[in-house]
């Protein structure tokens, strides 16, 4: 298997991203899979290393990245050392995040010779999945589209809405990460950001105008992101295909760090929900 980890391109807002690849070396081209983190996520995270290795070994090229923004950085990738950059994080810089990491996939010499281009897919957990269906109604280069424990509505999130005088006067907020105990800052700027871009970071409608296939993955025991979510983005994509797995959490039974080699039981479910549902759209087609 070819594995590629940290290699670092250029952002749109002045600072890096570093992406991975996995893939299996042999003669077929594969399909692409990009892969986009959640909220106070990192690409390293948990067991994300182990689903990228289970779907190269399922025959595609499986991307993952950290947006510029997320608090990490080159040299520490994994969890939060710059706590400022994650501050002037906002949706559109992480929407402008994954089209860099597309133009990169279709363009990097290293992969074109071994990917089909025609067949790109993004995976969005949690806030991701928020950003991956935006970018997917947006970008003719996407193909399919899946939501893995995904939000419906940025509007509504705790990074978003609050005491707005409050924040606006203080020009800051806070947010406690529950397992490094940091004092997580968003400047007022997000708020500004998502009131200017409301109509584009509307998750409602850009799933509605999907025309691609758009598979919605949920547990029924995510405290974090409720199930009524997931039902409200299969109503409004009337098209799309829900799946529900029982007694999944939020992260489908993962943790941070993971060093277990199998993976939880209901990512598991989740990944081959996934492949099953990538191998009928190819078979359709």
């Amino acid at each position: 298997m070819i594995i590629e980890k940290n290699i670092v391109i250029n952002g749109q807002h002045k600072k890096p991203i570093l992406i991975d690849f996995f893939l299996k070396e042999n003669n077929a081209y594969k399909p692409v899979i990009i892969f986009c983190h959640g909220y106070k996520g990192f690409k390293d995270w948990g067991a994300w290393n182990l689903m990228a290795k289970t779907f190269a070994d399922a025959g595609f090229c499986f991307v993952k990245f950290n947006f510029s923004h997320n608090g990490g950085t080159i040299e520490q990738p994994i969890d939060f050392p710059d706590l400022e950059a994650f501050g002037n994080n906002n949706y559109t810089k992480e929407i402008d995040d994954l089209g860099s990491v597309i133009d990169w996939v279709c363009t990097y010499s290293g992969l074109t010779k071994m990917v089909n281009l025609n067949n790109i897919t993004l995976i969005g957990h949690s806030r991701g999945g928020g950003i991956v269906s935006i970018k997917a109604e947006e970008d003719p280069r996407i193909t399919k589209l899946i939501s893995l424990a995904g939000v419906c509505d940025f509007g509504k999130r705790t990074s978003t809405i609050g005491d707005l005088e409050q924040w606006r006067k203080d020009g800051v907020k806070f947010v406690i990460n529950g397992r490094t105990k940091q004092k997580m800052p968003h400047y007022y700027q997000f708020y500004l950001d998502y009131i200017q871009h409301k109509n584009r970071l509307s998750i409602k409608r850009a799933v509605a105008n999907l025309n691609i296939p758009y598979l919605i993955i949920h547990g029924d025991a995510d405290s974090s992101i409720s199930i009524d979510e997931a039902k409200n983005l299969h109503q409004w994509s009337p098209n799309s295909q829900l799946e529900i797995i029982p007694n999944a959490d939020h992260v489908f039974g993962a943790s941070h760090p993971w060093d277990k080699d199998p993976l939880p039981k209901h990512l598991e479910k989740a990944i081959h929900k996934t492949i099953s549902f990538l191998s009928d759209v190819q078979i359709k087609k």
